[in-house]
């Protein structure tokens, strides 16, 4: 299974990548030759992509390593070392973006800036459609394997596709007769840029201190719990996350009076419905307790 979910990513980042390098040498070329700072600072956020795909792959590839001497508990957590840096690498791009436009905007010499060709606004449309194509095609695919630093490289195509729409927007207005908004679209798109990069970056955390699970995904697994025969109550239930998989502690009430082989048998029972119910459960430990009558 995790055979397989690694080659569906390494396979859809290789798609991606091809896409983007034929997409950012387009912009760069229609911002170049259309002199519009706007497309060529939204195709630079395109070459940030294939950097950014290519971490996706490397994430991906050593979160399914095998556990080892080094990592007894697997080497899940690093989708989200992957999807850190990916996260800092969309800030650097935004915050790189965001400034060049602010300087162009501060100098003040609006009458000096060029009115970008047609060439660029046709460029901004197609990137639109291509990039949220992208987005939803990363999408899906990190959804069907559960893949965060692909959900995460998938939300980068959607900040591209939005720049695409600051960068249409910027264009358009020069065109209009109001030159200073091709570089300040460049500031508006850094700042979608930033609110995805942040986003990332606080997910993997989460997921890298041993947040807990959805307390959703919580209620489920107690209610499944407590409908197992000789269940007589739950002492302790905690959760952890472990990269995109989560570790589960519970403590369970039992009748005192049961035999060892019983008790055990009712945790095994607990245990293993469990992990067949909640496939992002990675272990599962279950504690017994006598129960105490009062």
């Amino acid at each position: 299974m995790k055979n397989s979910n690694e080659q569906i990513a390494i396979r859809v980042s290789v798609n991606t990548i091809v896409v983007n390098v034929i997409l950012s040498g387009f912009k760069l070329f229609a911002g170049i030759a259309a002199c519009s700072s706007a497309m060529i600072s939204d195709s630079v956020h395109s070459l940030s992509d294939v950097l950014s795909t290519i971490i996706v792959m490397v994430g991906v590839k050593l979160a399914n390593k095998k556990p080892d001497k080094e990592h007894p508990y697997g080497h899940e957590r690093f989708e989200c070392v992957a999807a850190i840096i990916l996260a800092v690498i969309l800030f650097a791009t935004g915050a790189g973006i965001g400034w060049a436009g602010i300087e162009k905007v501060l100098a003040g010499n609006y009458g000096e800036l060029a009115v970008p060709g047609l060439l660029a606004l046709v460029a901004a449309v197609i990137s639109i459609v291509v990039k949220e194509g992208m987005y939803w095609y990363t999408r899906a695919a990190a959804v069907e394997i559960d893949s965060s630093v692909l959900m995460a490289d998938a939300w980068h195509h959607r900040s591209d596709a939005l720049s695409s729409i600051g960068s249409f927007a910027g264009i358009l207005g020069a065109r209009l007769g109001f030159p200073v908004l091709d570089p300040a679209a460049g500031f508006v798109i850094c700042l979608f840029i930033l609110k995805a990069a942040f986003d990332i970056f606080r997910d993997a955390v989460g997921k890298m201190t041993d947040k807990a699970a959805d307390e959703k995904i919580e209620t489920k697994m107690r209610d499944s719990i407590l409908s197992q025969k000789s269940v007589i109550g739950i002492d302790l239930l905690k959760t952890r996350l472990f990269g995109d998989r989560i570790y589960v502690d519970v403590e369970i009430s039992v009748d005192g009076t049961k035999t060892l082989k019983e008790a055990h048998d009712t945790a095994q029972h607990v245990h293993d419905t469990i992990e067949t119910e909640f496939p992002k459960v990675k272990h599962c430990t279950v504690h017994i307790n006598p129960a105490v009558y009062e």
